[in-house]
């Protein structure tokens, strides 16, 4: 007792904060929860239960290191009941290769969302070829719950070997839905998206608009680093456009308060969410049904064993049920 007494008198001396630090988000309320216990409770999300308003935002695929990523994200979607999304599948669309990369259900098991990834250029080709049907196709073999769909059009600009749309992304996602019948998530790569393009997907039977906002990974700023330097010099000051999450939010919310025929109405908050106090502040904004999501901070922690994944994502559990107990958000 001593000893620990002695060591709050200098740590204490080192633990000083300054005013003008405050996290002036919340209103601390001490006053009306005893301590957090057991997990929080189970709601309904993308058709399925979930334990955690935690989503495990898609990344990457189709190396050795991506199947010990996937292997140890499914893991702690089973143990701590969450959702993920694959990263892009278009690698195992024509070779198996690295398939058992992306064959996680076996894992995660049946309870938790699962979704599939291709990006909208595969949606044109597809289209194009009369060949939708492949779609549906590796759904099943994934024993996937439906498709993210990710439209990047500044990444595929910025990428040496990037894709070019024909047709303008609302159009294509409009014939997908139209000509099969799959559960859609749509998302952006790192820049987000408008009023004008949200409140489109938001008058389609979308299950989810996943925002990845500006703030998190900005995959244009990663394919400009693999550019010739003429076209990044060049092109670089594009990547700095875009909405992040909280404007995001508050463009949802303006839509679905003003606009008559809202279809998605649930929405992944993801870019720049850095800790569970930003998904926190966020997901109790949203009008609508919001969990958040988080990609670089999941492929950080699941790159090595399972335990420092198990750790982080414990972290984050316990972090928003503290919340929970004693944080009101304040909004305008």
């Amino acid at each position: 007792m001593e000893e620990r007494k002695k060591d709050h008198i200098d740590l204490a001396l080192n633990s000083q904060t300054l005013q003008d630090s405050i996290d002036g988000r919340f209103d601390y309320e001490p006053m009306f929860s005893a301590h957090p216990s057991g997990s929080p409770e189970p709601f309904d999300f993308l058709g399925k239960m979930q334990k955690v308003p935690i989503w495990i935002s898609s990344m990457t695929g189709g190396t050795t290191m991506a199947g010990t990523i996937n292997r140890n994200l499914a893991m702690a979607c089973r143990e701590f009941g969450m959702g993920m999304g694959l990263g892009s599948c278009r690698i195992i669309m024509d070779d198996d290769t690295y398939f058992e990369d992306f064959n996680v259900r076996p894992i995660i098991g049946d309870d938790y969302p699962l979704y599939a990834n291709l990006g909208i250029a595969q949606i044109e080709e597809f289209l194009e070829s009369n060949s939708l049907d492949r779609i549906k196709t590796l759904l099943d073999r994934l024993q996937a719950d439906g498709r993210v769909v990710h439209v990047n059009p500044l990444q595929e600009w910025c990428q040496p070997e990037g894709d070019h749309f024909r047709t303008a992304p609302i159009e294509t996602i409009k014939k997908l839905m139209d000509q099969i019948d799959i559960r859609v998530i749509v998302k952006e790569v790192g820049q987000g998206m408008g009023p004008k393009s949200l409140r489109a997907l938001m008058k389609l039977p979308l299950e989810a608009i996943e925002f990845a906002a500006f703030g998190g990974t900005n995959f244009a700023l990663v394919e400009l680093a693999r550019s010739a330097p003429a076209m990044k010099a060049f092109y670089e000051p594009i990547t700095a456009v875009g909405h992040t999450a909280g404007e995001m939010v508050d463009m949802v919310n303006h839509i679905f308060d003003t606009e008559q025929e809202i279809l998605c109405r649930q929405v992944i908050i993801s870019g720049g969410i850095k800790t569970f106090l930003d998904g926190y502040h966020l997901v109790k904004k949203s009008r609508l049904p919001a969990i958040y999501g988080q990609a670089s901070g999941f492929l950080r922690h699941a790159r090595e064993n399972y335990q420092t994944l198990q750790e982080y994502v414990g972290y984050q559990v316990k972090g928003w049920q503290l919340a929970e107990a004693y944080l009101t958000p304040k909004f305008d």
